[in-house]
């Protein structure tokens, strides 16, 4: 199945999108439910949602998480 994420699973308050991936918090929940026309819809609107969050999430990403606890 697509999709966008690439574990950086932190919503930006101030925009409600993923920093990651640029998906809404339902949208994210709701994935494996949307049909392959429906994911790539989304898909294509991630790159311009992007655009608008803050690039550094304000708490621990679950990729820093992962990494740190490899350790």
């Amino acid at each position: 199945m697509e999709s966008p994420c690439i574990l950086v699973c932190s919503i930006d308050d101030k925009t409600g999108f993923c920093f990651g991936c640029g998906r809404t918090r339902q949208e994210i929940g709701a994935w494996t439910t949307y049909s392959s026309e429906e994911r790539r819809e989304i898909m294509a609107v991630l790159p311009m949602r992007l655009e608008g969050v803050e690039r550094r999430p304000r708490r621990e990403t679950r990729r820093t998480r992962m990494a740190r606890e490899r350790t």
